[in-house]
């Protein structure tokens, strides 16, 4: 049955991507969803407050509040080598560049992993950030994943996004990019 669900994520994340349409196109809700079948192994509130970490990044986002949307990242934001300066900037240029920035988040599973100050969440997620070219007035696939992990980590008494565990690698592996946004 992980067949079915990868299937049915990858799906969902493909038709947003290609019948989006162009133009004028109004921004939509956030899409941000457990599938059913997700793997649960934090407990409700967790969830909820993680969740709301997600939508309050979309709220800034179509709002193009980007001291909003960096508030929600760690301090200690690193993800392969990318820091939370990297992030503003691309962020920065992506709100300069593109209108009605939209992403969708598809959660699998859901992981809280130590205690205290070092509890962290995993978020393993397929997903997908498009948006319509201020150019080109083509709404234009910015970014996609699959099986991504989010990391996210209490810091001053909210959840930040932290970015990944480890260092930078010195080559990713052949068919994968990062996808440091979220």
């Amino acid at each position: 049955m992980d067949w079915l669900r990868t299937l049915t994520a990858v799906g969902v994340v493909v038709a947003t991507a290609l019948f989006s349409g162009h133009g004028s196109v109004q921004p939509v809700a956030a899409k941000t969803q457990i599938l059913a079948g997700t793997t649960l192994e934090a407990d409700e509130q967790t969830v909820a407050d993680i969740l709301a970490v997600f939508d309050r990044a979309e709220k800034a986002i179509e709002s193009r509040d980007l001291d909003g949307l960096m508030a929600l990242y760690s301090k200690s934001y690193n993800y392969h080598g990318l820091h939370k300066s990297d992030i503003r900037k691309i962020w920065s240029d992506l709100f300069e560049q593109y209108r009605n920035i939209e992403s969708v988040h598809l959660f699998t599973r859901i992981m809280k992993v130590g205690d205290g100050s070092d509890t962290i969440v995993e978020m393993t997620c397929t997903g997908s950030l498009r948006a319509v070219s201020k150019t080109s007035n083509l709404r234009v696939p910015i970014d996609s994943w699959y099986g991504e992990v989010h990391y996210l980590a209490q810091e001053d008494g909210a959840w930040r996004i932290r970015g990944n565990v480890g260092d930078r690698p010195t080559v990713l592996p052949f068919g994968t990019a990062p996808h440091p946004l979220f």
